[in-house]
Order: structure tokens, then sequence, then C-alpha cells
């Protein structure tokens, strides 16, 4: 029954039920209300993948349970902080400086409850171990369930964490470290960690940074404005910064910790100057953050001749860039979140809208842009599964997978407006705020550029390339049997790739660098279409079916294969003649 009042406008002339019938607001169902868990086959998929099917039964009830929870109060209270976003507090009623971060309601019940229900948490992970199931699995999909309802708290639950409690347990004095665990007791979500690098002089240029870092005792007093911090109201973050008399440049960078509190219970000088006015992730507080003769620990070890007044190894930045991709893994989930709800709230006002006699979900150019958004998302599901669970983790795998994400989860949501038309472009449809969340996940570790420096600096100093070529010719080595030009097409790319790598390596230095990006993008192309033969070959010898066979024949074919004069227009059409097949297999969807 209708909620809303039926008006003049509603009995027009030219009106009548079957016009009315489709703009009636009870029968537009989007992915809130639905079990995330339960209606993503593709997910389904990859637990019973990871998990095996022993391991599947135990961990299924919870999975069903956080399907619910993120489906249901996380999306709704989701929208709900993006209306009332964090506020600032900055003076007490004597004026004194507290800086204090004011989170809604929304936020806390939300935070309250994925703190409970974390799959990271160590109290989880000893459950899951003691039955002999694999956490891992399990963490990543607990991050790709809550990322497709709110990228910002992702980021607000404290990304850098392990970061925090990784180098601290290193570098850090004996009460220091102490105060850090009992943070981070309930895990690493527990203690609000951040990352604190851009300052005003640029996020990039990490070697122009001019916060200074003086040495006192065993502990430092850090000066410095950090320009663009997330997750401001937490309680322990790394801060980059020179010591003083430092070399200034990146040699001279040093990761340091600096908590809220000092050591003797006081407020450390930690100022909030203002927060940020965002195009999204309203959830998580970002802002601009001085230090005032704050107290700080080193997280590198303390060299045994340094220069005048460096501290540490000359590796500060180096150690902490190589913690870092797990960041950038994590911003990658994100990206997927993005591209996955945009799919989900595609593949329901499709469903429902009619256009022209039909539901806009069968007019065929509209099936073409659907499978698109499909076989893409499927793609970009298995770069980030593999990213994480991969063994052994790729060097490359990191940057190459935020790469793609990243950018997907944008272009996805942008799909998904023009597909809602109008409406999508109205905040009070969900994916107007899913694009205006999505559009940080390429700025958020690193942009596409940063990306593509990582890659040559992997390549060139660590060959990182020739265990990443191993594990693409290993997954396209898994193909099913049945689909030999598909398997032959990717098998014939990943040597492509091994020749495109030895040429772009002999280039000249201004010429290499700036073939970059496409390097990425084709390498990000092939590992993809060989993740997606892989799981088809694991689909068939064990469920028996042929679906993920039919993503991976339509992704190779649209990424890798050679379109020829006709760009490919009279080639088969297995994107709308199989198109209930990929849609089965992507959402399930029952309600009425």
């Amino acid at each position: 029954m209708a909620s809303y009042l039926i008006e003049p406008v509603d009995r027009l002339p030219f009106g009548g039920p079957d016009k009315a019938r489709r703009y009636a607001t009870e029968r537009y169902q989007g992915a809130a209300g639905l079990n995330w868990y339960t209606s993503d086959p593709t997910l389904r998929f990859l637990m019973r993948r990871h998990l095996g099917a022993d391991g599947l039964a135990w961990a299924e009830p919870r999975l069903a349970e956080l399907g619910a929870l993120m489906g249901g109060p996380i999306a709704e209270r989701a929208e709900e902080t993006d209306r009332d976003p964090p506020r600032l507090e900055k003076y007490d009623r004597w004026g004194h400086d507290v800086s204090r971060v004011v989170m809604p309601p929304s936020f806390e019940a939300a935070r309250d409850d994925l703190v409970a229900t974390s799959f990271i948490a160590p109290r989880f992970i000893e459950e899951a171990r003691a039955a002999g199931v694999d956490p891992a699995p399990l963490g990543v999909a607990w991050h790709y369930l809550l990322d497709q309802a709110d990228i910002g708290m992702a980021c607000a639950l404290g990304t850098g964490g392990d970061m925090v409690v990784g180098l601290s347990e290193m570098f850090a004095p004996e009460d220091v470290k102490a105060r850090v665990r009992e943070l981070f007791a309930a895990g690493q979500f527990s203690g609000e960690a951040a990352q604190m690098l851009t300052e005003r002089s640029g996020g990039s240029d990490l070697g122009a940074l001019e916060s200074t870092a003086t040495p006192e005792g065993d502990a430092w007093r850090l000066n410095g404005f950090k320009w663009f911090a997330s997750n401001a109201n937490g309680s322990a973050f790394v801060v980059l910064a020179k010591p003083e008399g430092a070399v200034d440049g990146v040699r001279g960078i040093a990761p340091f910790l600096v908590l809220r509190e000092r050591r003797d219970g006081s407020r450390n000088g930690v100022r909030i100057r203002r927060l940020k006015d965002k195009l999204g992730t309203r959830s998580v507080a970002s802002a601009e953050i001085e230090f005032t003769d704050a107290e700080a620990f080193l997280l590198a070890p303390s060299s045994s001749a340094p220069a005048e007044g460096q501290a540490g190894d000359g590796r500060g930045l180096a150690r902490m860039m190589e913690l870092t991709n797990g960041a950038r893994l994590a911003i990658a989930t994100m990206g997927l979140g993005c591209a996955r709800r945009s799919l989900v709230e595609s593949l329901c006002y499709t469903r429902t809208r009619e256009t022209f006699g039909a539901p806009l979900r069968d007019q065929p150019l509209m099936r073409r842009k659907l499978a698109e958004l499909i076989v893409e998302t499927e793609a970009v599901q298995a770069l980030v599964f593999d990213g994480y669970l991969g063994r052994p983790r790729l060097r490359l795998g990191a940057a190459l997978v935020k790469l793609r994400a990243a950018r997907l989860g944008v272009t996805a949501a942008s799909d998904a407006i023009e597909i809602h038309g109008g409406n999508g472009y109205i905040e009070q449809w969900p994916v107007a705020r899913i694009l205006r969340d999505a559009q940080v996940n390429p700025i958020w570790e690193g942009g596409d550029n940063i990306l593509c420096l990582d890659v040559r600096r992997a390549i060139r100093r660590e060959g990182a390339h020739l265990p990443f070529l191993e594990r693409l010719e290993e997954a396209a080595g898994r193909a099913p049997a049945g689909d030999d030009a598909t398997a032959a097409l990717v098998r014939g790319r990943v040597g492509d790739l091994r020749r495109t790598i030895e040429r772009w390596s002999g280039l000249e230095e201004a010429t290499a660098e700036a073939r970059l990006y496409p390097l990425a993008q084709y390498m990000a192309d092939v590992y993809a279409a060989a993740l997606l033969l892989e799981q088809a070959g694991w689909e068939r010898d064990e469920l028996g079916t042929d679906r993920k066979a039919l993503v991976a024949r339509l992704y190779a074919g649209a990424r890798l294969a050679d379109p020829g004069p006709l760009r490919g227009i009279g080639g088969p059409a297995e994107d709308l003649e199989r198109f209930k097949d990929l849609v089965d297999g992507a959402l399930v969807d029952d309600r009425s």
C-alpha cells in the first residue's frame, strides 16, 4: 500500500493506473534492505572457493548475519551520517583549544555494530582458527560488504591500524608499546588510527614536507602542519616529519608515532584547525592538523653512525611505504564496493523502471551496459581477492589492483547515475552519494601516476615482474577445458606482456615514464583475465557450471582481443544471448 497521498495531478485525463504504476514509489527497492551476502552469488562463490565446503558451512551463518547488518542498519545509517556529518568543537567554554570532533549518533551506532561484528578482530580470528577455518577470506568479505555501504566508515574505523601496531612493536619505547596494545586490544579498528603525510606543499612530493622533529630524551617534539588528514578524531597517528638537521629530501624523512595523549596523561599538542568540507566520504572526519611541540616517538631504528641531526637509517619512508601496500588493497576494496553497490542499484532500478512498454532491463542497449558492468565488476573482484589471498603476495599486485579498482568505482557509479536518469542525479537516490564517495579512491594512497611509478620501482629494483608473470601463466594454465580459444588468447597475451615489459625496459627514460600508464593498464588487463580463467576452471571442476567461463570470455574479448576492422560489431552477442545467466549469477533479489 502506498504511503503517499493520491493528489489531483495523479488523476489527469491522460493518466491512469497503468501509467501511475510506473512511478509508484513503493515499487522501487534498491540495494538497501537486501541481505548483501545471500543476494550476492559472486561472493558466495568466492567463499566456497577459498573456504571449502566445510569451512563455508561454519562461516555461512555468520556471513548471512553480517549481510543483513550491512544491507540494513549500516546502509541506512550511512545515509544519515552523510546528511549529518561530523563537526568540530574547537574551544571549550573558557576558550581552551579542545579540538574535539563530535561524531553524529548514526556514526557511533554504526561503529559500535561494526567493531562488535568485525571479522578481523582477534576474538573472531581465534574462533575461526579453532574451527579449522582460514579467517583471511572472511576478513576480505567483511571489508567488501562494508564498502558497499560506506567507504568513509571503512576509513574512519582506522585504515592503517596494522601499520601503527606493527611499527610501534618494532621501534617504540616499552611503555608506549603497552599503551598502543591497550588502544588496539579489540583489533586494529578499536584504536582508530590514521596516517598523516600530506602537507600544503603537496601530497605526492613527500620530500618537500616541512614538519620537523626535535629529539627530547627517548621522545621527540614534533611541529608541523598536515593539510589533509583523515580520521582526525583518531587516537594514534603515524606522522611523517624530518628530524631537525636532517637532509632536506626523501632520505631525511622518518615516521613518528603521535598519540592523542602524552605519557603523563595530558593532552598532546595536536590541534585541529578545521574540518574539510569534502565532496564525499563525510562519515570520516578529514581535517587540517597542526602539531605544536607534540610528543612523538621515532618509528625507525636509530642509526649507529647517523649524519648530523639524522635519525634512523634513512629508510623510514621506504619502510612505511612497504606497509602501504596493505592500505592500497583496502582502497581497492573500497573501489570494488562502490562498483558492486552501483551494479546492484542499477539491476534493481532497471528491473522496475518501465520504458517504451517494457522494463528498462529488457532493452538491448541497457542489457549491453548491464552486462559490461557485471563483467568488469567481477574482474575487479577477482583482482582484489587475489591481491589479498594470493600466495605469495605479489609485489606488483597492490598497485595494479588499486589502479583498476579505484577507477572502476568511479565509472560504475557514473554509469549507475546515467542508468537512473535524472533521478540518479538527486541526493534522495543512493547513487549520487556513491559517486561522491568513489571519487576519492583514485586519490587515497596514491593517484594513478604514483601507482605507475611504484610499478616502475618494483620492476627495476626488485624484478617483481618475473613472479607476476609466473602467476599469470599459472592462472591461465588452470582454464577450463572446452574454451580453448579464450585460454589461448590469454596465454598469448601473457607472452606478449613479457615482451612488452622487455621492450619498455629499453626505452629512453622520459619515454619509459610516459609509457608507464598504458603498460600498467595492460598488466591489469591480462592479470584479471587470467584470474577469471582460473576461477572458471575451478567452477567447472567443483560445481560443473560454466558461468565464470562466460565472464572470462566476455572480459578477454573486450580487453585483450583484436577487434579487427569491423571493431567486433559482427561478432557473437553472448552478452545478450546469455544475459539471464549473467544477471542470475550477479544478484538474487526475490522481493516482489
